[in-house]
């Protein structure tokens, strides 16, 4: 998220100013808030989605699994918990390092969690680890039960292509190939490309697993036109055809130079396997999108206004390099008269040169400073919601 307040002197704290913009921004990406208007209960009887597109299920017929991961995974696990209440039957949390023991994520979790049969891991992220592969194997086997009069609710939210992982290549091969992908310069959809097409979790696999079972996913958009296959690398969003789409990522960006001819000839291999994994029969599943960028944009926007900014949302589908879009917003911000206020909503990449680490944020708001050295009373921020 990114926006641009060009400070008129009447706005002389403009720092609070931002503050308070930020603030209301992730308070519209809240994932509890998120969760809890798109999962309600009246008695025995559970209410999933919004009208007119809600389904209802009968907590007495079947039983309710839950599985949750990503960044957010912990909150919206705990919402949905605070509604589920003793009627979960047992749910697999799985969510970013934080260098928190086991007990002491538990305990950091909240209250909802306390004698509920739910499991919270810690895994890698932003490149899978071996507890990214085992969360998802207690997925895997605690769905192994599930029945077709039961209900799998999965919250999905960003960083879970990374967490959630069953791949066909092995941990090593998997890991180099997700670091060289992310020093490119590739798009987020692009990367995700190729992780959906060798992963036997991702395209629908965690629908799949969860079968014969109904499985309803709540995602927490963090890309770029909601597209649902994308976010998470779409683990609940059956596809069939993906290795095309794969293959050509790793051409655009010269994957296989920088591999050993051994490693190039198992994704090859794990490729070939790919075209098949996704041909089995459709499994029962609903999606909905219970939060995105643009929401959050609208937030920010409403903020400003609130404030007396005169204020305006350019666009909730901004990319592209987060240097060039940082000279961008600067040479914007030069032109904008005192007291105006423009926000743009996106994701932008970094292409990583030598030992550098990355990213988005710090570089766009670096390149921003540059472009803005001896403007005054101008801001540009640079920050994510998650």
């Amino acid at each position: 998220m990114t926006f641009i307040v060009p400070v008129p002197p009447r706005f002389a704290d403009f720092r609070r100013h931002v503050d308070d913009i930020v603030a209301a921004t992730v308070a519209a990406a809240d994932a509890d808030d998120a969760v809890s208007r798109y999962l309600r209960r009246e008695g025995r009887f559970l209410t999933i989605g919004r009208e007119p597109d809600a389904e209802q299920i009968d907590l007495d017929r079947g039983r309710v699994y839950l599985v949750a991961s990503g960044k957010a995974a912990v909150p919206m696990a705990r919402a949905a918990l605070r509604v589920l209440g003793n009627d979960v039957a047992a749910g697999i949390v799985i969510t970013k390092d934080s260098g928190l023991g086991a007990d002491d994520l538990i305990q950091a979790a909240g209250e909802e969690f306390t004698g509920r049969p739910v499991k919270i891991f810690s895994a890698g992220h932003p490149v899978p680890d071996e507890r990214s592969v085992d969360g998802t194997k207690a997925v895997v086997d605690m769905l192994a039960d599930a029945r077709r009069e039961d209900a799998v609710i999965c919250l999905i939210s960003g960083g879970t292509s990374s967490l959630l992982t069953q791949p066909l290549l092995p941990l090593e091969d998997w890991r180099k190939l997700v670091e060289l992908l992310l020093k490119s310069g590739c798009t987020n959809n692009e990367l995700n490309a190729v992780r959906r097409s060798v992963d036997r979790i991702k395209s629908g696999g965690l629908a799949r697993a969860a079968g014969p079972a109904t499985c309803y996913g709540l995602i927490l958009s963090d890309v770029i036109g909601n597209q649902l296959n994308v976010i998470g690398s779409g683990p609940t969003v059956p596809e069939e055809e993906l290795v095309v789409g794969a293959v050509q990522v790793l051409g655009r960006y010269d994957i296989a130079r920088q591999l050993e001819r051994e490693e190039w000839g198992r994704l090859a291999l794990a490729l070939n396997q790919a075209r098949f994994l996704h041909k089995s029969p459709r499994p029962s599943v609903r999606n909905f999108i219970i939060g995105d960028v643009r929401g959050a944009a609208t937030a920010a926007l409403v903020a400003a206004i609130r404030m007396g900014f005169v204020g305006q949302l350019l666009t909730a589908h901004l990319d592209g390099q987060a240097r060039e879009i940082g000279r961008l917003a600067a040479g914007i911000a030069r032109d904008l008269p005192s007291g105006q206020c423009l926000i743009m909503g996106g994701e932008t990449t970094v292409t990583v040169r030598g030992k550098g680490l990355g990213g988005r944020n710090q570089e766009l708001a670096l390149a921003a400073a540059l472009a803005l050295e001896r403007q005054p009373r101008a801001v540009v921020f640079s920050f994510t919601t998650d």
